[in-house]
């Protein structure tokens, strides 16, 4: 289950701790529909990792706190910190690379 983010406070709170992919997103964006199912197939098959979906028109404060440019966009934190980034769509195999699952 990808978890939609409210705001900043809740953000902080599910970034704080663990493996955590941040996928910054919006409505209209084609690419991220086609990377949603990816995501959530990802989110069911691994339980040690969590994803999040912040929509960059409504959290638009925390998609620029981290420089988001263009979506899709994945940010990978580990225990609180951002520690890579990859933007535009990608093929699972990719995405559980970047994760650091494969």
């Amino acid at each position: 289950m990808i978890i939609e983010i409210k705001d900043t406070a809740q953000f902080e709170q599910e970034t704080s701790s663990g493996k955590v992919i941040v996928d910054f997103n919006a409505t209209w964006c084609g690419p991220c529909k086609m990377l949603a199912p990816i995501l959530e197939k990802i989110s069911e098959e691994h339980k040690d990792v969590k994803i999040l979906g912040v929509d960059c028109d409504v959290n638009g404060q925390l998609a620029a706190k981290y420089g988001i440019m263009s979506i899709p966009a994945l940010i990978l934190f580990e225990d609180g910190k951002p520690v890579d980034m990859k933007v535009g769509y990608m093929p699972e195999e990719n995405v559980l690379r970047f994760a650091k699952l494969k």
